[in-house]
């Protein structure tokens, strides 16, 4: 766990990278029906755009709401570390999937259009499993890891 801005920061952008390009490669599979070699490269296009997104929306609104949620339900002190990082992750999947979801739909999907609502609650269905999948089994762990051998004690 980051004990200071500077590694909240760098935990944030690690994050952010892993799960935000999984996400834009999931997507672009999602649309053109296949998981191709092709997919890897063209989610570096999009990367740019929305892992800012992600990194202002997860280190300004959902990380401070998600542990707020979580430590007015258990004790910082004496809580197991591990139910503090899964409901960290599972407020913040609860929250971030929808909105980054809202923002691929304005930015990817055709944007502010009579259909968006649809178009935008589709989205957030189909990103939910997988975000959910990608944050528990595969970003998680592994940007722990990384930070961890990052900050040895």
């Amino acid at each position: 766990m980051p004990k200071s801005l500077g590694q909240e920061i760098l935990f944030t952008i690690l994050m952010v990278f892993v799960m935000v390009y999984a996400m834009i490669c999931y997507n672009i599979a999602l649309a053109t029906g296949a998981m191709t070699n092709s997919v890897f490269v063209q989610a570096f296009h999009e990367l740019p755009i929305m892992a800012p997104i992600a990194f202002v929306l997860d280190f300004f609104v959902v990380g401070p709401i998600a542990k707020k949620i979580t430590f007015s339900k258990v004790s910082a002190k004496s809580a197991n570390p591990m139910i503090i990082v899964l409901s960290i992750s599972i407020y913040s999947i609860w929250l971030m999937c929808p909105l980054m979801s809202l923002a691929a739909t304005i930015l990817f999907k055709g944007g502010f259009q009579k259909e968006m609502l649809s178009i935008w609650l589709q989205t957030t269905a189909l990103n939910y499993p997988m975000a959910a999948f990608w944050q528990f089994l595969v970003a998680g762990p592994f940007v722990r890891t990384i930070f961890g051998l990052i900050f040895k004690k």
